[in-house]
């Protein structure tokens, strides 16, 4: 019987700077931050789903060692990357799903040296804000973690339109549901990955009234959980 291989591969994307008007990032003056183009996920490697499965956990104990560019792209891609090209509603699909696949989950990135948005289209690291922010995921033993990402809802996402068939997607309350489960769907495909390869994972709470304003969030956008990654302390 094959060995089911959990990192599958991600259509080549070219570059183009018009898909990044989606994330409406505010940042006014000069940055010394550049987007970080990421290596293409690799095609295989890792444990199987099922050994993945018998070996995911949340471990609070994480090390500062940094994770390489080839590793880090390809748990971002395991987490909510481009999987294939036809998806539903006229976009591209991905490694989770969403409602009426609105894809309103935002994965800030929070490094030592700054703030991104991961860029699953360009499979690329857009620049937020420069300066150490992993102290917002505002737990113990996470700010030297190499890799916190933030969980961030757009809510400008879902599309309220007549030919929208979920009618009731412009409920606030409806919208919270959706937003809190797709988020869980994403957390749980960085847990495996992590279990697969080797890594720790934490999913917790995280400082939302800070990160409004540190991030340059929209008015739209909600600030939900963190997630921290790296090797095990």
């Amino acid at each position: 019987m094959n060995r089911r291989i959990f990192i599958k591969a991600v259509p080549a994307v070219a570059l183009a700077a018009t898909s990044l008007s989606i994330f409406s990032v505010n940042m006014p003056g000069p940055m010394e931050l550049q987007t970080i183009v990421l290596p293409k996920p690799e095609r295989e490697g890792g444990k199987s789903v099922l050994a993945s499965l018998l070996e995911r956990k949340t471990s609070r104990t994480i090390s500062s060692k940094e994770l390489p560019m080839q590793v880090l792209s390809n748990l971002l891609w395991a987490g909510f990357g481009v999987n294939r090209d036809a998806g539903g509603f006229g976009k591209k699909g991905r490694t989770a799903p969403s409602a009426s696949n609105s894809q309103e989950i935002d994965l800030y990135i929070a490094l030592p040296k700054g703030v991104y948005i991961y860029d699953a289209i360009n499979n690329s690291l857009v620049p937020v804000v420069e300066g150490d922010f992993r102290a917002r995921a505002n737990r113990r033993g996470v700010t030297k973690a190499p890799l916190n990402i933030f969980y961030i809802a757009d809510l400008s996402r879902y599309d309220l339109g007549s030919s929208q068939p979920d009618k009731g997607i412009g409920d606030p309350e409806v919208q919270k549901s959706y937003y809190f489960t797709d988020t869980g769907f994403i957390a749980q495909n960085i847990y495996l990955f992590a279990a697969s390869f080797g890594l720790a994972a934490w999913f917790h709470n995280c400082d939302k009234e800070n990160t409004i304003t540190e991030f340059k969030l929209k008015p739209t956008q909600r600030v939900l959980f963190a997630q921290t990654v790296g090797y095990p302390g």
